[in-house]
């Protein structure tokens, strides 16, 4: 199932690979940047590329601090109002990842012109205008090329008080982990894909993927909120494994506290999984230890890219009951702890 556009114009056909999942794959990613030479870095840049976070955040003064980000990427959807919101959303995301407010956006629209008629890609931007309105925030310019494939996404800014930055570097030994969102968007779009996907499916995708995620911003007023960071293309496991590096801590997860969408089992283990999710195993399996009960398919799982995925909280045990009310006043009712980080090497550690 794949809401139909008026035009009956499929945006998946154009692109290679769709939604987080176009994202260079992390083993190659880091040979790219293995040789990137340094460069002097102002006091006022809180935070940088140092432990792959998801935005920069420039000091503006001592009550403001500044977060800076972009994301764009191909179609993961056919219906080009969805995409745009899907893109959007994603987007936004990485500023309430930081703990943060958004400000403004920036609109980065790439465009097959000769392919794609004007009343398709206006439909786009009317998709992400939308996110933006429900964000409170202006579309207050952009940039546009004419482009082999679909591509859009967004610059967006936004600000946070210095003290309540949230740095995906700062998880504390004891600390649980609670997961926002459920996962399975990656084989959801697999399955798309291979036009297997029902309209239950459909529907289930584009809630979980146009659900801003606005508890980010009431998640930095709390103290024993230390690590933040929102899962995407990488994978569960990826993004974890971000936090483990940056405290330098053993992060344990359990495979049956994990929420994932409706169905995303079954349909990986009849073949709707991405080629991303290889990929993104091959660049940091090495790091992951896996419990025997633990089966190919929820490896998949673990690794699927997760296109607007959600916030993973890094949170003291006393803080953890305050975090889920604040999830489900927000209508995150799938949030659920799925595991904790202690001492030890940087890894993950997943029992059945």
């Amino acid at each position: 199932m794949n809401a139909p556009n008026d035009l009956n114009i499929k945006l998946t056909s154009f692109s290679h690979g769709g939604g987080c999942g176009c994202k260079i794959a992390p083993g190659v990613l880091a040979e790219i940047l293995k040789n990137s030479s340094g460069f002097p870095v102002p006091k006022e840049l809180m935070v940088g590329i140092e432990t792959a976070d998801d935005a920069a955040v420039y000091k503006l003064n001592d009550e403001q601090a500044l977060i800076a980000t972009t994301d764009f990427f191909m179609p993961i959807v056919d219906d080009p109002y969805d995409f745009g919101r899907i893109a959007a959303t994603n987007a936004i995301s990485d500023v309430y990842a930081m703990g943060g407010t958004p400000i403004m956006a920036l609109a980065l629209v790439g465009m097959p012109i000769n392919k794609l008629p004007v009343e398709i890609i206006g439909r786009i931007i009317q998709g992400g205008e939308s996110i933006c309105a429900e964000a409170g925030i202006p579309i207050a310019g952009g940039h546009t090329i004419d482009s082999v494939e679909p591509i859009y996404g967004l610059v967006v800014l936004g600000l946070v008080h210095p003290s309540k930055v949230k740095r995906n570097a700062d998880a504390k030994p004891g600390d649980k982990l609670i997961l926002g969102k459920p996962l399975g968007v990656g084989i959801l779009s697999a399955a798309l894909k291979k036009d297997v996907l029902d309209a239950a499916g459909y529907a289930a995708m584009i809630e979980n993927t146009t659900k801003l995620n606005k508890p980010g911003k009431a998640l930095s007023d709390l103290p024993g909120v230390h690590a933040l960071t929102d899962v995407t293309g990488f994978g569960l496991l990826g993004h974890l494994l971000e936090l483990s590096r940056g405290a330098g801590l053993t992060a344990k997860l359990s495979m049956a506290q994990i929420p994932l969408l409706p169905n995303v089992q079954q349909l990986a283990e009849s073949g709707c999984i991405t080629g991303a999710s290889g990929r993104n195993w091959a660049g940091y399996g090495h790091d992951v230890a896996l419990a025997d009960a633990v089966t190919p398919v929820q490896q998949m799982l673990l690794t699927d890219p997760q296109t607007s995925g959600g916030l993973l909280v890094s949170c003291a045990p006393d803080t953890v009951d305050e975090v889920l009310a604040l999830f489900r006043r927000e209508g995150f009712g799938h949030a659920a702890v799925i595991g904790e980080m202690t001492a030890g090497p940087a890894k993950v550690e997943v029992a059945a």
